[in-house]
């Protein structure tokens, strides 16, 4: 398929229907009534990153939706320590240990998803240490949380006008039916995945970046938006440049929640150095667009450019620099 093929209006129409996206507007409500805005930690970071000696505690939590962890307990466990450790690494920092909450009817019940936490925590190195459980109740729940540490963060918060938007996202998978989850990771080597979690944290701590984002339900429109709406930034994304798997269709592609995948804003002299640190470890990783003054994120095609969201006039989180008390 060409971009000749591509109706572009159609294709932003989705984008800004998309379930995934939609779910992030309740992030501003819950945080303001429970005051946490007007904390000194600022939110809408993938951790909260809380000083701490010579480098920040990080610190973070995931909930499953009850349909998935029904459909699939035994992936919706692996994503428990998985998404959690994606989270840490968004931030440059590098994961240490996490807690469960799992309900389930009875142990059969619990088995599958206490087995794909196992299997994650194994896989990746991240012990759990504790947590809560009840398998007295009618239906399987669970929600994984996390610490780690950082010498150096990436936040949501400093992406700046003139960089680069950098979409890495490892390929090397297909989609686990019959959500749209990129699984690329529970038959891959432990090294390989040991290895490619110091990425990110190799970046930060090197000074080639400043802000990203892990990839996550909203896929890269949604994480784009969330990122843009942080840093009061605008945000082009260059549809013809994202990478995308054999076989798999743009739309679909674009509201993808990928098992490792990252949105950096990267500083023009940088992007080689940090294009280079994906490519040592074979993740597929490109520019796909540029930070703009402003507060419009969009889709172009080089020659028509059509807005998904401007989160000055429709906030998406209700978390951006003006409102956040970074």
């Amino acid at each position: 398929m060409t971009m000749a093929d591509v109706d572009l209006a159609a294709l932003a129409e989705k984008l800004r229907a998309s379930n995934g996206i939609a779910a992030k507007h309740d992030i501003g409500g819950v945080t303001a009534r429970l005051g946490v805005k007007d904390k000194s930690v600022p939110v809408g970071d993938d951790c909260a990153a809380l000083p701490d000696g010579d480098g920040y505690l990080l610190f973070a939590i995931e909930g499953f939706m009850n349909a998935f962890v029904a459909a699939d307990p035994w992936f919706a466990g692996w994503c428990g320590v998985m998404v959690n450790i994606s989270d840490v690494v968004a931030m440059g920092g590098r994961p240490t240990a996490v807690v469960d909450a799992v309900w389930a009817d009875g142990e059969a019940g619990a088995a599958p998803i206490l087995d794909g936490m196992r299997a994650a925590a194994e896989a990746y190195g991240v012990p759990i240490v504790g947590g809560h459980t009840n398998i007295r109740t009618d239906r399987g729940q669970l929600s994984v949380a996390i610490v780690g540490r950082a010498k150096r963060l990436l936040t949501s918060f400093d992406a700046r006008p003139g960089d680069v938007l950098v979409a890495a996202v490892d390929h090397r998978g297909r989609y686990r039916a019959p959500f749209d989850n990129w699984e690329a990771a529970t038959d891959a080597p432990a090294d390989r995945l040991r290895g490619d979690l110091d990425i990110l944290p190799q970046i930060a701590e090197a000074g080639l970046c400043l802000a990203a984002k892990d990839i996550s339900q909203g896929g890269i429109i949604g994480t784009a938006i969330m990122l843009a709406e942080c840093s009061g930034v605008g945000v082009d994304i260059e549809v013809a440049a994202i990478p995308m798997p054999s076989g798999v269709s743009l739309d679909r592609w674009l509201g993808t929640f990928p098992s490792f995948g990252y949105l950096l804003s990267v500083a023009p002299d940088n992007v080689n150095a940090v294009l280079d640190r994906f490519a040592g470890r074979a993740i597929s990783a490109a520019i796909i667009g540029a930070v703009q003054p402003g507060s419009a994120v969009s889709i172009t095609d080089g020659s028509r450019r059509i807005l998904i969201r401007d989160h000055a006039t429709t906030p998406l989180m209700q978390l951006g620099p003006t409102e956040d008390c970074r």
